[in-house]
This record gives structure tokens, C-alpha cells and sequence, in this order.
């Protein structure tokens, strides 16, 4: 195997963990969904979906593209296979641009730079203090 060889496996790896990533995260939101459905009713549970599909669309999105990125530079670093991985990250970023507006409900500029990993853990932190409410002034404890 060359080098070539090698790096294509290398970028079909990546190709495959941004996969992995866009296929656990759906099945992770919706097992939050439920959760929240079943304690905190369906608002949190959509904001819930929402919060964490979308952050494992952005990092499903950002492995992909380190994956175009390895193939064209390392493989086959010809003009024509540059410019498409020009109009792929272009359209990538937009996607991963339009999905940040679509969770926070703000442009980028307007707030802190995040990640797809830290909304997953934001969401992830939302659902676990909304999961377990305690009532203020009650001590009583069930089962």
C-alpha cells in the first residue's frame, strides 16, 4: 500500500466517524426526547432534540469536511478537485452557519464561538438539571 493508498483509507476513516457521529447523535437525542418527554413534557423535549441533533449535525459536518480535505490535499491535489472542495466547504459552512442560527436563535456575531461538542454538552447539561426538578419546600421523596 502507498502513500495514496494510506491516506484514502485515512479519509474513508473520517468519512466514517463523521457518519458515526451524525447516527449516534440521532439516536442519543432521541433517547434524551424521551426522557424529557416523560418528565418535563414535549417543549423541553423538542428544544431538547434540537439542542443536541443539531450540535452532532455541526460535528458530523465539521469530520466530513476534515475528511474532503484530506482526500483533495493529500490524494489528488489537482485545480479541478480543489475548487470542488472549495464548493463543498462553502456549502458545508453554510449549512453548519444556517444550523447555529437554527439552535441558538442568534447569529454567530452575537454571541460566543461554540462548537457542535460544547452545544451537545450545554444540551446535555440543560436536560439533566431540567430531568430531575425538585420541588422547593417539599421533603417527601417517592419509591
Amino acid at each position: 500500500m502507498g502513500f495514496e493508498g494510506l491516506i484514502e483509507h485515512v479519509a474513508r476513516g473520517f468519512e466514517l466517524a463523521g457518519v458515526a457521529v451524525l447516527i449516534v447523535g440521532l439516536v442519543w437525542s432521541a433517547a434524551v426526547a424521551v426522557r424529557l418527554w416523560r418528565r418535563a413534557g414535549g417543549r423541553r423535549a423538542y428544544q431538547a432534540v434540537r439542542e443536541f441533533f443539531g450540535g452532532s449535525l455541526l460535528l458530523g459536518l465539521e469530520v466530513l469536511v476534515a475528511a474532503d480535505l484530506i482526500r483533495t490535499v493529500a490524494v489528488n491535489p489537482t485545480l479541478e478537485s480543489v475548487a470542488v472542495l472549495g464548493l463543498i466547504v462553502l456549502i458545508r459552512t453554510f449549512l453548519s452557519f444556517s444550523l447555529q442560527i437554527e439552535i441558538d436563535g442568534v447569529p454567530p456575531w452575537r454571541r460566543a464561538m461554540t462548537s457542535g461538542a460544547t452545544l451537545m454538552a450545554r444540551g446535555a447539561s440543560r436536560a439533566n438539571s431540567s430531568a430531575d426538578p425538585s420541588p422547593s419546600g417539599s421533603s417527601s421523596s417517592s419509591d
